[in-house]
């Protein structure tokens, strides 16, 4: 590989990240926005959505999320202490609690919907609905690749 190649697949890295980067505060914007009034903020919002579905352990929900075990913990606790989320019993860890929406929760995180549901459509608009949905597919593919590329398990990387 030429040293322009290398350096052409090192700008598009840093083009990637950086992009990503602004997404991630754009979005956490956005989050804080819709969440503040029903009484959530971003991170509120981001574990209370991650359980709704099904309680899981604070471990889960962090590798969920990519991020840490000890952020989510704090975010949890507080949740139990506002009575929007308890703690359950773990069949198949003692000491790993599973977490769960109570009904104040589930009413708080439904109150965000239309706002999300609004921006939803906006963003569709605005990109259109094939691109978005593209877009959310290279996003996933991107994630799936960088989780391949990490950990102690990482194959090495061969040319293409």
């Amino acid at each position: 590989m030429t040293d322009e190649a290398q350096r052409a697949r090192q700008d598009l890295l840093s083009r990637a990240a950086l992009t990503v980067f602004r997404l991630n505060g754009q979005f956490l914007a956005r989050a804080e926005e819709l969440a503040e009034p029903a009484g959530l903020t971003a991170a509120w919002w981001q574990v209370l959505g991650a359980v709704l579905r099904e309680p899981l352990p604070v471990a889960g929900i962090a590798r969920a999320m990519g991020i840490t075990r000890q952020s989510v913990q704090r975010v949890a606790d507080l949740l139990v202490r506002e009575g929007l989320a308890e703690y359950l019993p773990n069949p198949a860890h003692r000491r790993a609690k599973l977490l769960r929406p109570t009904d104040a929760g589930r009413a708080a995180v439904a109150r965000i919907d239309p706002g999300h549901a609004a921006l939803a459509g906006r963003l569709s608009v605005a990109l259109g609905e094939h691109e978005l949905a593209e877009t959310v597919r290279v996003l996933e593919r991107l994630a799936e690749a960088l989780d391949t590329l990490s950990g102690p398990d990482a194959e090495p990387v061969t040319e293409p």
